[in-house]
Parts: structure tokens; C-alpha cells; sequence
């Protein structure tokens, strides 16, 4: 008896490496399972012996050794199973599979040896495509996520047997040929919700117009009802679609979560996450023992909104401070360091107090001095400077909400918000991680955001209004430039500078006084 090979795959962050797993059947007795394995990896060999059995195989009555390498690596969850069946049963003579080891080979068993989904398939499909492997065998549900692969040949198996008679070359199993890029095409506008739905509230269309032109922050403050939940479960859907690049990024970032259903295939559209506010700092950037994205992550080249800031744990909003500026988030732990993309556009709202009707032209509020400040307080400063955009939200008038008047499609504003993102294309070209308005570093604002001296005017006696730092300086800068954009204008015009300045509520000394 010889030594099998067999290869599958594991995950570190967003990236792959390939497994070798070498099964060796000697003299003695008992299996082991060397090279760092984690419980669920030991725990296999029963679920190896109950699918082996239930196929007419047996496993060797002898002593054999799974060696896992890199052995210094850990290696975790259960798609070993496949591979280490496969490996058990070449090793023990009782199939002859010459081209097994041309095949990247993953798959979590059943008892019965039908096979179930795993996680994290496509950064190992790309990865096994470098190391130029021919293949790739794997569970049925995750074909059409490793399919996103080209050159590959990507094997959907629903059993044991399936793998075994298509390695002996008794199966008519076919490659699955599948057209990613088409279904990526016809998918990318497929969004269930639409600006034309929402009646009045233009200045906030206008506001959120903005901040999809140029990936700007936005808070939106005003009573309950006021429309921010609806205006924020629509603002993916006016960003421009996705490219091929970003969306093989925001899927291998949903396979390595395991958040990626069966058959699913490329994501098209922006992903938009609403994480409720009792959730956790490590849920919220990501963690655990072994390191796994969070929602800032899971956000990535979306939205991330959040409803009630206020309401949120202090400690899960300063944790969003750093990867608000550098669009990544760092996980470090004694053993390793993983780093997850996370550029995202934060999108928060909030009441304005905690009964909700502070400034309400209706309601009078009926909260007690200086309990109005305090719940504004629960929003650092800090955190508030790197959000562009304040927005107060005013509740509709019910003849604005029965006027049934032609409200501005989704598209429509799309495609204006598409026209300014070209225009930003062009001026950072060449440029790396800078894509975007939002995203010039302060020595490049200084340069494209010149203001004529009527603008230098309106600036300076804003900053000095409503005590603005000099971030709070730089985002009302790219506000401008975006606003310029949208207006086609190659220069920023004191309107522009005007209009940005507005969008600075939360600054006002006034804001939050009774």
C-alpha cells in the first residue's frame, strides 16, 4: 500500500491555501489525525467510517495516519471529510484513482455519505486556479459559487460514491458550465425597493444623492416616522452598480461568513446590512479565536446603516472610528493578523431626543432640561467629524403624502449619481485606494478643491459658527467638490461650498439646547 495525497483548501481572512492531506496505512491499529486539527476535524472520522460503510467500503483494520500539511498551520471545521475518505480508501487499495491529485477536493458528510455545503469555496477555488490545479470537486450547492472561477473545472457532487465513480472514470459527470458574467449583467439593477415609492422629503433625496455621488457618510436626525428607515433601505439602489472587481471581492467576503445560500452564485448588488443595535464590537469589525468578517466587512462596497445610534453601545461605535478613515479593519490576535476590507458608506439615523419630537413642528417634546444634549452626547464627537452629511429630517404633511405626484425613480437618480462617479473616475485615475470624493487624503483635497474668495469668506465664518475641526473642514471641502460634480461644474462655486456647509446640522452650537 502506497501513500494517498488528496488536496483541499482552508481560509485565512479573505484568502485561501491549499491543504495537502497525505493518508498512510500501516502496521497496528486506530486512525490519527495529525497537523493541527481542530475538533470538528477529529471529530470527522466518525462520519468518515459511517459514510465509508454505507457506500460497501470498509476502513482499514489497521493503523493509519492523516497528516494535514503545512502541519504548523490549524486547520478547522468539517470540508475535510471528503478528502479524507477518498484518501483512506486510495491508500487502502480499495479504489485506484490516478487523478485524484489534480483535483482540489472539499465536502462536509453525512452519515449516509450524501455530502453538504461548506463555506469559503470561492477564495479556494481562486486560489486552486493559481496553483493550477484542473479542478475542482465539491458539493452540489456550492457549484456555481466556485463557477464564478474560470479555467476550472468545477465537479458537483452529491455523494461519496458520486466522487468516487467520477475519480475512477465510471461517471458521466460532467464540468459545470455556467455564465457568471451574463447572470451578473441581468442582476445588477434587481433591487426590491425604489425612491419613486417616497412622497416629499426632497432635500433629503437631494442629501442622499449626494453621498451616493461621492461615497459620503450620512446621519439622518428627525422624529419617529419621519421616513429615515424607508429613505435608507432605498439608498443602495441609487449607487452605481457593481463592477466585476468589487463583486468578486464582496462575495469572497460572504463565502468566508458562510453567508452565501445553496446555489448561490456572483453577488450583483450593493449589499446593505442593518445590524440591530444590541449587537457586539466583535460582531460589528469581526473576531472570534478564528478570525471572521464582521458587518463592517460584510458591508463592503455597500451600505452599513444604522438605525438609532444613539441606542448603540459606546464601545461599538468608537471601534468604527479607524476603519471609517482607512476603509480596512485589522484582527490581531497572539498567532496572527488578518486583515478585512471595509469600505463602506455608514448610513445612521437617529431621534433628536428621547421622546423623538425635539423641533417637531407638531408634537412639543416633553423631555426634561438637559436630558436632550445628554442623548446627543451618546454620539462622540470624534465619530460625528467623519460623518459628512447631517441631515434633519421634517415628518410629511399629509397633503404632500396623498398628492400621488411623480416622484424621481431610483434610476433616474442613478444615473445622475453614475455621471459624477465618471467624473471622479477620470480625476483619480492612476491613483490607488482613492476612487472616490470621500476618499482623497487632506493634502489632495488642498489641490482639487480650490474656493474662490467669496467661498473662503462663507467658510471661514461657518467654522468659526459652529467650531468645526479641521476634518469637519476637509469633509465640507468634498462635499463641495461632489456637489460641483453633480452640476457638471469644473470648479467649486460658492453655492456648492453654500450648500455643504447646510449639511452640517449636528455642528450648531444651538442643536440639542433647550
Amino acid at each position: 500500500m502506497s501513500i494517498a495525497k488528496t488536496y483541499g483548501g482552508s481560509v485565512l481572512g479573505v484568502d485561501a491555501r491549499i491543504i495537502t492531506l497525505e493518508v498512510n496505512v500501516l502496521a497496528g491499529t486506530r486512525l490519527f489525525i495529525v497537523g493541527l486539527p481542530d475538533s470538528a476535524v477529529k471529530e470527522s472520522e466518525q462520519r468518515v467510517e459511517s459514510a465509508i460503510k454505507h457506500m460497501g467500503f470498509k476502513l482499514p483494520r489497521q493503523k493509519t495516519v492523516i497528516n494535514l500539511a503545512p502541519a504548523d498551520v490549524r486547520k478547522e471545521g468539517s470540508a475535510y471529510d471528503l478528502p479524507i475518505s477518498l484518501g483512506i480508501l486510495q491508500a487502502s487499495g480499495q479504489i485506484h484513482a490516478a487523478n485524484m491529485d489534480k483535483y482540489i477536493i472539499l465536502g462536509e458528510l453525512a452519515l449516509d455519505g450524501i455530502l453538504r455545503p461548506i463555506k469559503g469555496v470561492l477564495p479556494i477555488a481562486i486560489e486552486a486556479r493559481k496553483q493550477g490545479f484542473k479542478g475542482f470537486i465539491l458539493p452540489k450547492e456550492n457549484a456555481y459559487e466556485a463557477a464564478i472561477v474560470n479555467n476550472l473545472d468545477v465537479i458537483p457532487v452529491e455523494s461519496l460514491a458520486d466522487a468516487i465513480s467520477f475519480l475512477e472514470g465510471d461517471s458521466e459527470l460532467k464540468p459545470l458550465i455556467y455564465d457568471t458574467r451574463e447572470r451578473f449583467v441581468a442582476q445588477q439593477n434587481d433591487y426590491d425597493t425604489d425612491f419613486a415609492d417616497v412622497q416629499g422629503q426632497e432635500n433629503i433625496k437631494r442629501a442622499l444623492e449626494i453621498a451616493a455621488a461621492g461615497g459620503h457618510n450620512v446621519i439622518m436626525v428627525g422624529p419617529p416616522g419621519a421616513g429615515k428607515t424607508m429613505l435608507a433601505k432605498r439608498f443602495a439602489s441609487i449607487l452605481p452598480p457593481l463592477t466585476l472587481l468589487e463583486a468578486l471581492e464582496t462575495t469572497k467576503i460572504h463565502s468566508v461568513a458562510g453567508k452565501l445560500g445553496s446555489n448561490s452564485s456572483l453577488i450583483a448588488t450593493r449589499p446593505y446590512r442593518a445590524p440591530h443595535h444590541t449587537i457586539s464590537d466583535v460582531a460589528l469589525v469581526g473576531g472570534g479565536t478564528n478570525p471572521q468578517p464582521g458587518e463592517i466587512s460584510l458591508a463592503h462596497n455597500g451600505v452599513l446603516f444604522l438605525d438609532e445610534l444613539p441606542e448603540f453601545k459606546r464601545t461599538v461605535l468608537e471601534v468604527l472610528r479607524q476603519p471609517l478613515e482607512e476603509r480596512r479593519v485589522c484582527i490581531s490576535r497572539a498567532k496572527q493578523s488578518v486583515d478585512f476590507p471595509a469600505s463602506f458608506i455608514l448610513l445612521a439615523s437617529m431621534n433628536p431626543c428621547p421622546c423623538g419630537y425635539f423641533n417637531h413642528p407638531d408634537k412639543a417634546c416633553v423631555c426634561p432640561p438637559g436630558s436632550v444634549q445628554r442623548y446627543m452626547n451618546k454620539v462622540s464627537g470624534p465619530l460625528l467629524d467623519r460623518i459628512d452629511l447631517h441631515v434633519e429630517v421634517t415628518p410629511v404633511s399629509f397633503d404632500q403624502m396623498t398628492a400621488n405626484r411623480r416622484t424621481v425613480s431610483s434610476q433616474e437618480i442613478r444615473q445622475r449619481v453614475i455621471k459624477a462617479r465618471n467624473i471622479q473616475a477620470e480625476r483619480f485615475n492612476g491613483m490607488e485606494q482613492v476612487y472616490s470624493n470621500a476618499m482623497m487624503p487632506s493634502q489632495m483635497v488642498k489641490k482639487i478643491c480650490v474656493l474662490n474668495e467669496e467661498s473662503k469668506k462663507k467658510l471661514r465664518m461657518a467654522m468659526e459658527k459652529l467650531g468645526l475641526s479641521a476634518r469637519g473642514y476637509d469633509r465640507i471641502l468634498k462635499v463641495s467638490r461632489t456637489i460641483a460634480d453633480l452640476d457638471n461644474s469644473a470648479d467649486v462655486q460658492t453655492e456648492h461650498v453654500t450648500e455643504a456647509i447646510q449639511y452640517r446640522n449636528l455642528d450648531r452650537s444651538e442643536w440639542g439646547s433647550q
